[in-house]
């Protein structure tokens, strides 16, 4: 990782953050005896920060490593066909803090918004594991349940929060509160409206969810080539 990446890696980071990285980077340096902090101290310390500590002494089985293995090239590979998504920098399939592997992209600038497009092909590339699995291994598994969870609320955020959809229109649905209350947390959000309007909404979730997931299975569908290679690579290397 060189500058320009550690820079590109932490775009929107505030100062805190950065803080914090330089800190696990110092501390990481130090373990191994370094004078200076080298770029893959940081490298390592914003893997840490950002998803987790390495588990390398945790062991796999063959089944295991080959299903997170298609199940990160699915993420990749997804990462790099659809246009509004960013390069990917680095694929590891080593246990992660509560992950068992990680696709990480490098942005290549700090976006301060998001678009329709970019939001659904947000969800594309969230249910690409999930499809990888299901393609390659006839079976699916529990790996996916932070995507799906991501994935879901990207959806719902859509149609509710940015009036995303020509059936619901540009209208809110569901008010933040921003007073903690008996029995309600902070930052929920309070219906505000019917019971036959949440059933749609429910719906077009639903949809938007169904409609990725098959632009997710054709796009690597016709790149079986590619999810080949990369997982075996990845079976063989690890990162």
């Amino acid at each position: 990782m060189c500058i320009r990446d550690s820079a590109q890696t932490t775009a929107g980071f505030t100062g805190a953050d950065l803080e914090n990285l330089m800190n696990e980077a110092a501390i990481a340096a130090a373990r191994k005896g370094h004078v200076f902090i080298r770029q893959k101290d940081i490298k390592n310390a914003f893997i840490k920060v950002g998803i987790g500590a390495e588990k390398k002494s945790k062991v796999m089985s063959e089944k295991e490593k080959k299903l997170t293995a298609y199940h990160e090239a699915g993420h990749a590979i997804l990462f790099d066909k659809l246009e509004t998504q960013d390069p990917v920098h680095e694929i590891s399939i080593i246990p992660t803090g509560m992950a068992g592997g990680y696709t990480m992209p490098l942005p290549s600038e700090d976006k301060s918004y998001n678009s329709r497009r970019g939001m659904y092909e947000d969800i594309v590339v969230s249910l690409g594991g999930r499809v990888a699995e299901e393609l390659i291994m006839d079976d699916i598994s529990t790996g996916a349940s932070n995507d799906i969870e991501k994935a879901t609320k990207t959806a719902r955020a859509m149609v509710t929060k940015y009036g995303m959809t020509k059936e619901l229109g540009c209208v809110c649905y569901g008010t933040d509160n921003n007073s903690v209350f008996l029995g309600r947390d902070m930052g929920s959000r309070t219906q505000d409206y019917s019971e036959a309007t949440a059933a749609k909404i429910d719906q077009l979730v639903l949809d938007m969810i169904n409609k990725a997931y098959g632009d997710a299975t054709k796009i690597l569908s016709d790149n079986m080539d590619k999810l080949h290679d990369i997982a075996k690579y990845l079976i063989k290397h690890e990162k």
